[in-house]
């Protein structure tokens, strides 16, 4: 970071620290969220255009520091604010600005899911997901950085790329969605894309502050390279700043798109229509116990349910004890997948030469193993199968989203021995991958902070198919427990 940007960002920002980064002033975006922003559009108090403007003009700001932005198409943004406004369209998010994650194909941008392996080109057409999540009326304005193959929990790639934390600049933000997190942390954007493999939205929301929800599978359309793993984890999404922009998102995508095997997500209130018993989960059976600053929040978050009426249980994970191993030996089998057969499934030019280390051990491990993975899927189908009917007679778990606070920027780094790389995120991601395999819905929640001041977040989950009532109990602790801002 030159002195040049280091200035230009203090400018633009109140923070007391220098390394806390964030470009919310009194421009067109102001310090609304997604929601108020398509109201004062409706309104005709702001325009798309200025918004939008006002988004890129925030992105050149921060983005030289926080390296979250891997292609920008702010041309074509300006072009579709100008025709959202001659067309006078009203959607929900109508006009709004935002971005895609490169992990979706979007017609004249490249596609490189992070990896160096993966060619710039532009892709000649949209895949099933751009098209709908224009169809709410937001306008990316480019593409937002992730690690290679969303692996990993930090988004760094090959050569020292790296998106930082815009809450310190020298820890990490997360992954896989740590480039969308980073930009609508520091306020860029006020809401943006993301996608979740094993924690890839939740993760990035609760180490930069942010709303970060995983509907259940069928709730969006996957990737043709996602839709054919013999698992399907991946779920579609947005990170946002508060819960009522992501009850606006997922109802204004369903008006596109019908849900596959789960109900219409339908109204949301704005509380349950009754109490909940809710199972506290403190620890999970795989990694080291939770950090003391994480467990504080925790339990902190507990209370609060407990005041608002909620029952809470404290209770074990429902995990079997095989499924972290079984969850890594997956993990193997897609990237042993990815660099055998990434030439027809991503590019002609697809370059296994230039995998990095991860990718290359974790599809080491794979082949080694293939004689025990067939035990492996078994067990994940059976986790899968027998989900709904741990909870008993709860209605939602609530445990940590990672088991330690936020780790510095390099913890994870993509060019780290693969042996290493296992060992600290299989360590750090301990509570998230059980829902992907479940195809149930989750959501990370910014009800604290470290004592240094970094965000922590608490995860909530349920039942498949019961993502309106996880929505109706975040919208509740929201209205009673506001989330701390980065301008505060």
């Amino acid at each position: 970071m030159t002195d040049t940007t280091a200035d230009a960002a203090a400018d633009m920002t109140p923070a007391a620290s220098p390394r806390r980064v964030h470009a919310f002033r009194d421009d067109a975006l102001g310090y609304d969220d997604a929601t108020a922003l398509a109201e004062r559009i409706r309104t005709g108090e702001v325009s798309p255009t200025e918004l939008v403007e006002a988004a890129i003009d925030r992105c050149a700001a921060v983005d030289p520091v926080l390296g979250a932005l891997v292609h920008t198409d702010f041309d074509r943004a300006r072009r579709r604010a100008s025709w959202v406004e001659d067309s006078r369209l009203s959607g929900p998010l109508s006009g709004v600005p935002s971005a895609f994650k490169d992990a979706v194909r979007v017609e004249g941008l490249p596609m490189t899911l992070g990896s160096s392996a993966i060619p710039a080109r532009p892709a000649l057409h949209d895949g099933p997901y751009a098209p709908l999540f224009r169809a709410t009326g937001l306008i990316p304005v480019g593409t937002t950085a992730m690690p290679p193959f969303g692996w990993t929990a930090a988004t760094e790639r090959q050569g020292g790329l790296v998106t930082r934390n815009p809450w310190d600049t020298d820890r990490t933000s997360g992954g896989s969605s740590g480039g969308s997190a980073a930009l609508v942390a520091a306020g860029a954007l006020p809401i943006a894309h993301a996608n979740d493999g094993g924690g890839s939205i939740r993760i990035p929301a609760a180490v930069t502050g942010l709303v970060g929800f995983k509907p259940s599978r069928g709730r969006h359309p996957d990737e043709k390279f996602a839709a054919n793993m013999p698992i399907p984890i991946i779920s579609q999404s947005v990170v946002t700043r508060s819960v009522r922009d992501t009850v606006v998102f997922l109802t204004a995508f369903e008006t596109g798109y019908r849900p596959v095997g789960v109900p219409p997500l339908g109204s949301v209130a704005p509380a349950p229509d009754r109490r909940l018993r809710i199972g506290l989960v403190e620890h999970s059976p795989a990694g080291e116990p939770t950090d003391p600053a994480t467990l504080a929040v925790l339990r902190e978050t507990a209370e609060r349910l407990a005041a608002l009426g909620h029952e809470i249980v404290p209770t074990h994970a429902p995990v079997p004890a095989s499924f972290r191993e079984d969850f890594i030996a997956y993990w193997g089998l897609l990237a042993l997948a990815t660099s055998s057969g990434g030439r027809s499934t991503f590019s002609p030019e697809f370059d296994a030469g230039r995998l990095d280390p991860f990718t290359i051990g974790l599809a080491g491990m794979a082949r080694r193993g293939l004689p025990t993975l067939p035990l492996h899927l078994y067990r994940l189908y059976r986790t899968r199968r027998r989900f709904d009917s741990a909870f008993g007679d709860l209605d939602v778990y609530l445990n940590p989203v990672v088991n330690h606070e936020t780790p510095e920027v390099g913890y994870l780094d993509a060019d780290l021995p693969y042996e290493t790389h296992l060992e600290r995120v299989s360590d750090w991601v301990t509570f998230t991958p059980l829902q992907n395999i479940a195809g149930s819905p989750a959501v990370s929640l910014p009800t604290g902070r470290a004592p240094d001041g970094l965000p922590i977040g608490v995860h909530l989950s349920a039942r498949i198919g019961h993502d309106r009532l996880l929505l109706e109990l975040a919208s509740e602790y929201e209205a009673a427990y506001p989330f701390a801002r980065i301008w505060e």
